[in-house]
């Protein structure tokens, strides 16, 4: 526990190879000794474990380490007045803290001990020679040690590691606690895993408790005959889930803002930093500057406008090379499983044949994906975020074409309504019950691996001598062995969170386009839900790595297709009406097809006009942003007219 009342727990772990017994530890010029002291003299607890498959150095921080470490970096922070001002550790009151009552944030703790491991460096006037393993190696001066001894892989890597005593508690409050079907202690998992994790928990809970509500309504049309009423109770069916749609969102947006606003994420007032730098910068210029200022600005106006212009070619060049790709070559596949699907007779083969399709298209997806990320990386793509974006609007378009073209040539070439229902209720079952069970399944599989591989490279080593049977005994080496939350595909841009709300995109498809066909679909996705929050928080706590945490505070380009997927759901159930309306298969313009288009045409307007009337954030957010906006305003005010005063003194 340090001074303020922060828990101080291990964090981060360096892993280092294995040694030859026979050589020993230790010694003056030995790296990881030298490491290990240096670590110490930065104000870090570290502990060494020796474990099976490797050397651990453990890692923990008082809070008086991470904040010198923060003025160091001159890392940012909001301040009580909503304005992120650099931070000063004399000055820490003066500063938000986290909803559990901690200074910094696991985004900002992860970068802080970054900082400070890597920081360390040769200090000497001379060229540092230090030893591992009877082999010597020479640091420059001024040279990250660290990073040194990565490039002679004396260091295997560096990954965070779960706290044990918060782990315990979200896992007894959080994974375990399946009586509170979607409860879930959100700011607890922003304190341990970050933005990013806790926002798509956050909407994955909000989801599925909005989910009840077209799942009670479905349940009530399959239980309830409502005789002559029926034509009328299914297109009600129809408005009513588009309507849920559009306003889940809607409050979505308003839950996310004021998410972020409790988290002190939104507060960030750059606009008015970057008017004090300008204005700042803009009093020390004379004259001449400010002509080669000018200059400057118009190359970099025309360079930006250039690298604008050639970076959307790119993309369309690489978005018609993935259409292409699924017209040509996804397409026939997707058809010639539909036509087989539709030809087989017995309902086991058609099972057999669902999830032999699905275990193959994982590896042309994979291989889209793969392609997508290749692609990617000649677009000009302006951040990690706008090339992870980039490849979600890629790679939902292969999966896209896998999870609803045969739904769609069931539905519409051959206006099989009965089929359309039995596709849709393998699709749930095979597909959810698929997917959860890899994603529960290979991480356990990988780990047993490197466990059981691990173990018996020691044994190999001991060789026939009689000792102590061979375990992994230290909570870090097991946490080493275990998979990390990676996407599997684009690791290099998103981590695992891709899958997941991959996942979620494409149940929300299925069950919003294919509406009307079986209404009693929302019951299998809302007890999937309640499945996926608790599958989901033990993967991340007990199956995987900590997270390395990510600062994306909204689910970004997925609201994009969620938003799309609202407007396809609009024109497939009004085809789907058309189809169960018109008995006898023909397409007449007739009083119900009329009703239908114009349906069609007010929910398109529900859904672009109703949006308007629900505000994107709360009252009590936009009051709280207007008022610090007010006080930056002043702050900047002073700060100018202080900088006028002194430049009027200078010009007298």
């Amino acid at each position: 526990m340090s001074e303020r009342g922060e828990e101080t727990g291990f964090e981060m772990a360096i892993v280092v190879p294995k040694r030859k017994e026979k050589e020993g530890y230790g010694g003056c010029n030995d790296c990881v000794d030298f490491l290990v002291r240096e670590l110490e003299k930065a104000g870090l607890i570290v502990e060494r474990v020796v474990g099976v498959p490797a050397e651990f150095i453990k890692l923990a921080a008082p809070i008086e380490t991470l904040g010198r470490a923060a003025a160091e970096l001159q890392m940012k922070k909001l301040t009580y007045i909503g304005m992120e001002l650099q931070f000063e550790w004399d000055q820490v009151a003066a500063f938000v803290r986290q909803p559990d009552g901690s200074l910094f944030s696991w985004c900002e703790r992860f970068n802080l001990f970054h900082y400070l491991i890597y920081g360390i460096v040769n200090k000497t006037d001379s060229e540092l020679m230090l030893k591992f393993d009877g082999e010597e190696f020479q640091v420059e001066r001024n040279e990250s040690v660290l990073r040194r001894m990565e490039a002679e892989g004396f260091v295997k890597e560096v990954f965070p590691l779960h706290d044990e005593v918060k782990r315990k508690q979200l896992l007894r409050n959080w994974a375990f606690n399946y009586l509170d079907f979607t409860w879930q202690p959100i700011d607890e998992i922003y304190s341990y895993f970050g933005t990013k994790i806790a926002t798509y928990f956050s909407f994955l809970g909000m989801y599925t408790r909005w989910l009840f509500f077209p799942a009670a309504f479905g349940l009530a049309m399959q239980l309830i005959d409502f005789g002559p009423l029926q034509l009328f109770v299914l297109p009600a069916f129809f408005i009513f889930i588009i309507s849920w749609a559009v306003f889940f969102f809607q409050f979505w947006k308003r839950k996310n803002s004021a998410l972020l606003a409790r988290w002190g994420i939104n507060y960030t007032l750059s606009e008015y930093k970057a008017i004090g730098t300008e204005m700042s910068s803009f009093t020390r210029m004379d004259t001449d500057v400010e002509k080669k200022f000018d200059i400057y600005k118009m190359i970099e106006k025309s360079k930006l406008q250039r690298d604008e212009w050639l970076g959307l070619l790119l993309r369309i060049r690489n978005n018609v090379i993935v259409v292409l790709a699924i017209i040509c070559l996804q397409l026939p596949f997707e058809l010639a499983y539909a036509h087989l699907y539709e030809i087989t007779e017995t309902e086991v083969l058609r099972y057999v044949l669902t999830a032999g399709y699905l275990f193959a298209i994982q590896y042309y997806t994979r291989i889209g994906g793969k392609l997508s990320v290749t692609l990617i990386k000649y677009e000009n793509n302006q951040g990690e975020e706008s090339s992870a974006a980039s490849l979600v609007y890629k790679v939902f378009g292969l999966y896209f074409m896998q999870s609803y073209i045969g739904l769609f040539y069931h539905a519409l070439l051959h206006r099989n309504f009965s089929t359309l229902r039995q596709v849709l209720i393998q699709r749930l079952i095979v597909s959810q019950v698929l997917e959860n069970l890899i994603e529960n399944s290979i991480p356990y599989l990988k780990y047993s691996y490197k466990k059981y591989k691990a173990v018996h490279k020691k044994k190999h080593e001991r060789g026939s001598s009689v000792g102590k049977p061979v375990r992994l005994s230290t909570r870090v080496e097991k946490e080493y062995l275990k998979p990390s939350y990676a996407a599997s595909i684009g690791e290099e841009l998103d981590d695992g969170l891709f899958d997941d709300f991959l996942e979620l995109a494409l149940q929300f498809g299925m069950i919003m386009m294919f509406a009307c066909a079986f209404p009693l679909i929302f019951c299998f996705a809302a007890l999937n839900n309640v499945t996926e929050i608790r599958t989901d928080a033990l993967k991340l706590l007990v199956m995987l790595r900590r997270p390395v945490p990510r600062a994306a505070a909204t689910i970004g380009a997925w609201l994009n297709i969620f938003q799309f997927l609202i407007v396809m759901a609009i024109c497939t159930n009004c085809i789907l009406l058309v189809c169960l309306y018109d008995q006898e298969g023909k397409w007449r313009i007739e009083p119900g097809l009329a009703a239908i288009l114009i349906m069609e045409h007010v929910l398109l307007l529900i859904k672009f006009g109703f949006s308007h009337f629900v505000p994107e954030e709360p009252a009590w957010v936009r009051a709280n942003r207007v008022r610090n906006v007010a006080q930056a305003r002043d702050v900047c005010s002073k700060q100018l007219l202080k900088s006028i005063s002194s430049l009027d003194r200078k010009w007298d």
